[in-house]
């Protein structure tokens, strides 16, 4: 029989600044550390904070990130790690280091810190891993049996970050309580592989809540690049309320067609996960049948957010029915999550639902400029 489970991060603190209030947390987790970041992340804190973990006498190991969260790289600080004996891996930068860092802790069975610098996905809470190959195709997830033990969220270095990464993070966030509510449906299994639990639909929902309450406000301050009380609550309904929400709610559709995305040659391979999350999301709003009002709600907001909403936006040069079959059938594999949605779902029935939102995008914007 199966149970009801709900997963968070062991401790989330988030607040400006928080990144060099952090020794004291940091040192109930040890003092060997591997501190795992992209050169942009680097440039931006990375250096500076690895100086005062240095300064805080922890023991460093930087590790500069190649960009891909696949095997092979995950392997190679792996190794690194290992032979510097490291306690603790800390993932500072987006979502692929976040997600390369939780592997390499699990391999090392190192503690695990996520120090997002960027809020535009929900990967910082969640005990999975999602695996590309090195070419950036999307491969498998990878699951771990705790979620990370510490994250923390400085809303000061997401500021500095450009809006656009803001607003990814929101359509992603907003997926979060679609797919919850197509998994309650289906009775099917979250992302822990159990039911859902009261505290997980309510978390879901809350998120989708604080984004259409605060999403406005949280853009125009991410494009001034302001730390204000609306920013703070869209960073947390990303990372924090989407995180947990989206893992003890499970994922459907959406996320099953981002992931398929990956399969495609051209423009639409440079596409963030948000902005393929905010195609995938009106996709599967399509595949329910979603009333017009209902699917409006959303399209909007993403709108609002210069977010994709066609074929054109996405990046897709040539929505060919061969090209889209590609999509269809990558979205309905078995190691992914379309088979979570309350009805079967076929690679045509894809195809037919994402020609149905860059129709309505395309006679929507025709619309607006005439």
């Amino acid at each position: 029989m199966s149970l009801n489970m709900f997963g968070s991060p062991a401790s989330y603190i988030q607040g400006s600044d928080v990144l060099f209030k952090s020794a004291e947390y940091l040192a109930r987790l040890g003092n060997r550390i591997l501190l795992l970041a992209g050169p942009t992340s680097l440039r931006i804190v990375g250096n500076e904070f690895g100086d005062y973990l240095i300064n805080n006498d922890f023991t460093v190991t930087k590790v500069q990130f190649n960009g891909e969260s696949s095997e092979n790289e995950i392997k190679r600080v792996s190794k690194i790690g290992h032979d510097n004996h490291v306690e603790m891996v800390i993932g500072l930068g987006g979502g692929k280091t976040i997600d390369a860092a939780k592997a390499i802790a699990d391999n090392l069975s190192a503690k695990t810190v996520i120090l997002p610098t960027v809020a535009s996905t929900d990967a910082p809470c969640s005990r999975l891993s999602v695996i590309y190959q090195d070419n950036g195709e999307f491969d498998h997830y990878r699951f771990y049996n705790q979620n990370p033990d510490l994250v923390m969220v400085d809303t000061k270095v997401i500021a500095t970050a450009p809006a656009k990464l803001l607003a990814c993070g929101m359509a992603d966030a907003l997926a979060t309580n679609i797919e919850t509510q197509a998994v309650k449906k289906s009775h099917g299994l979250n992302m822990l592989g159990e039911h859902q639990t009261l505290v997980g639909l309510a978390v879901a929902q809350e998120c989708e809540n604080t984004l259409f309450a605060y999403g406005d406000e949280a853009y125009a301050a991410a494009i001034a690049h302001a730390d204000t009380k609306a920013f703070d609550r869209i960073v947390e309904a990303n990372t924090l309320m989407s995180g947990v929400g989206f893992e003890s709610g499970g994922l459907a559709a959406a996320h099953a067609i981002n992931d398929a995305l990956s399969v495609l040659n051209g423009p639409v391979h440079e596409r963030l996960h948000g902005e393929k999350v905010a195609f995938g999301l009106l996709t599967q709003l399509m595949l329910e049948g979603a009333a017009t009002e209902r699917f409006e709600k959303y399209f909007h907001f993403l709108k609002k957010l210069h977010l994709p909403t066609n074929f054109v936006e996405l990046g897709i040069e040539d929505p060919s029915e061969a090209n889209l079959l590609k999509v269809g059938k990558a979205a309905c594999a078995p190691n992914d999550t379309m088979n979570r949605m309350p009805f079967e779902v076929t690679p045509l029935d894809v195809i037919n639902a994402m020609r149905g939102v860059d129709a309505y995008s395309i006679a929507k914007y025709s619309a607006t400029h005439h």
